[in-house]
């Protein structure tokens, strides 16, 4: 089977899930998961592609539909997303970020090359577009948390954190920017950016232990 036919077959079992209660918490212990997935779809496993799906497939949706506002269009961009995913996977590189940063700028980059397709339709700049998409995330990052019960143990433990800590987590394990994004968007070196991340997330798992 090719690879292309791989992936669309893989596609076509994709469960949706969304962030509850315990989402960010699993999102913090799935990192590995990603990246052994990552690294099988390079050595063209299946199962690493399944993993996937099963992992961030409805996430991945959301995300692409709140970009393009159309379910269906979102759904055909995850698609080609996840055969360039299953083609391209030996170019992840973990010293470079996370697996789940790498999965969801792929995902971010259809969708945003799907919206400038029909640019001339929309009168919509590139800039404009960046930043649309920018604010829109943002948006929906922080609102991901807000929408916890608000007695929950990982809300409490998300508050217990400084803003700047709080923010770059969930960029990364609800947006999935790359460290470098957030560092750009945060406006930090990017060294920064990965220590406030991982002391960030060594501070949430000793709230939530």
């Amino acid at each position: 089977m090719s690879a292309v036919a791989t992936a669309e077959t893989e596609y076509s079992r994709t469960r949706e899930s969304s962030w509850g209660e315990s989402g960010l918490a699993l999102a913090t212990d799935q990192s590995t998961d990603l990246e052994t997935a990552l690294l099988a779809c390079a050595r063209g496993d299946r199962n690493g592609l399944r993993l996937i799906f099963d992992l961030e497939g409805g996430r991945l949706v959301a995300v692409a539909q709140r970009i393009l506002r159309r379910r269906e269009l979102a759904e055909e961009v995850v698609q080609e997303a996840f055969i360039r995913i299953w083609t391209h996977a030996h170019q992840f590189a973990p010293g470079r970020g996370s697996a789940r940063g790498w999965i969801y700028a792929v995902v971010r980059n259809r969708a945003l090359n799907m919206l400038r397709d029909g640019r001339r339709e929309d009168l919509v700049s590139d800039e404009r577009l960046e930043t649309l998409q920018d604010a829109e995330q943002m948006d929906e990052i922080m609102s991901a948390w807000h929408r916890l019960d608000r007695d929950s143990r990982l809300k409490e433990c998300l508050g217990a954190l400084e803003e700047m800590r709080r923010r770059g987590i969930l960029m990364a394990y609800v947006g999935g920017y790359t460290h470098g994004e957030i560092a750009g968007r945060l406006k930090l070196p990017l060294g920064t950016a990965k220590s406030w991340i991982r002391r960030g997330l060594l501070s949430l798992r000793e709230c939530m232990a």
